[in-house]
């Protein structure tokens, strides 16, 4: 019984590693060779081999036959209409997202905790200005550089917090938190008030404010935000966007299932 139970933690723990090589690829990264791989992942030649050569037979990833590079495979394609079918989640915030984008003449995004960091999905311009945001929607968002990031740990699981108080924290600019003792500061005034501001954290050009988005559970499954260049960010232009911002996120949870805990609705519906 001993040595069944090991064997499923040993399979369980090939198909994590497997499965993690997909996190490499990336819109500037869309084709990656064998030797790449091993040097990305810190693996053996040969058992990364392995598994690029399963997630291939399986449809998840291609192989370019000229070039040998690696690329998703057309199967995720599939697995993505799957999930968007019977559990929408684009569909229903694309219309949100656009709104309030028109509504602040400023690009809105929409993202959702993935892995430790804020994975985008949906995000649109009006672009109505000369200046823009530049905005990756393949780009993987760090938590502690990000408003979206101070939102989702401000009013998600406790476990999220302690995990990221674990991690060593990346600069990004001058502007980036990477003192722990300030992160936590932080995010206790994002609790208080219910949004997150960051200027030059993760893009030096870059002011960006946030709000939860809330699952069933009343936790934060991802945030909704505002970003603009910081020649636009006016003094007192936080009122109007932290407005549109709690619509929107009154909005959007409701559309995916979700609630605002009502203590938040309280404050943001006599402060906001």
């Amino acid at each position: 019984m001993q040595f069944r139970h090991d064997n499923e933690r040993n399979d369980m723990g090939t198909i994590t590693k497997a499965l993690e090589m997909l996190g490499y690829f990336s819109s500037s990264q869309p084709e990656i060779g064998l030797t790449q791989f091993v040097s990305l992942s810190g693996r053996d030649k040969a058992t990364v081999h392995r598994h690029l050569v399963e997630l291939t037979k399986n449809g998840i990833l291609e192989q370019d036959q000229k070039t040998r590079l690696y690329r998703l495979g057309s199967k995720i394609l599939r697995l993505a209409a799957v999930r968007e079918i019977t559990h929408p989640l684009r569909s229903v915030a694309e219309p949100v997202v656009r709104r309030i984008s028109e509504q602040v003449g400023e690009l809105a995004h929409f993202t959702i905790l993935q892995d430790m960091s804020a994975q985008s999905v949906c995000f649109y311009d009006p672009q109505i200005h000369g200046t823009h945001v530049h905005y990756n929607a393949s780009e993987i968002f760090p938590l502690h550089a990000t408003s979206s990031g101070l939102a989702i740990l401000a009013f998600g699981q406790s476990d999220i917090r302690r995990a990221v108080r674990e991690l060593s924290l990346r600069t990004y600019t001058n502007k980036t938190i990477t003192d722990h003792a300030q992160l936590d500061a932080m995010i206790s005034d994002v609790q208080k008030t219910g949004f997150s501001f960051l200027k030059s954290a993760y893009d030096v050009e870059v002011s960006s404010q946030a709000a939860p988005i809330f699952g069933s559970d009343g936790q934060a499954m991802g945030a909704l935000s505002i970003a603009v260049p910081n020649v636009r960010m006016y003094e007192g232009r936080d009122g109007a966007l932290k407005k549109a911002l709690s619509q929107g996120v009154h909005e959007l949870t409701h559309a995916i299932g979700g609630v605002v805990p009502p203590e938040l609705a309280t404050r943001w519906e006599h402060n906001v």
